[in-house]
């Protein structure tokens, strides 16, 4: 499946503005128009995609629901 195959409302277009390295995961930040977006992929991953800290990436949102609750 190709990036285009993907509805455009679960896509969101940023730049990697910080990466924190984990053994096994890792944190990704990509500031959007919308505001930072926080994605955890394995380490792996972020190796064989090459990313980069200014480097320009998409968001894609699979999740049904987002569930928020004040402490």
């Amino acid at each position: 499946m190709s990036i285009s195959a993907i509805n455009a409302r679960n896509k969101i277009k940023g730049i990697i503005r910080n990466i924190q390295l984990g053994d096994v995961v890792s944190e990704v930040e990509l500031e959007t128009a919308a505001g930072m977006v926080t994605s955890v992929i394995t380490t792996r991953s972020l190796r064989l995609m090459d990313l980069q800290i200014g480097a320009e990436a998409i968001a894609v949102v699979k999740a049904t629901e987002v569930v928020l609750m004040k402490s």
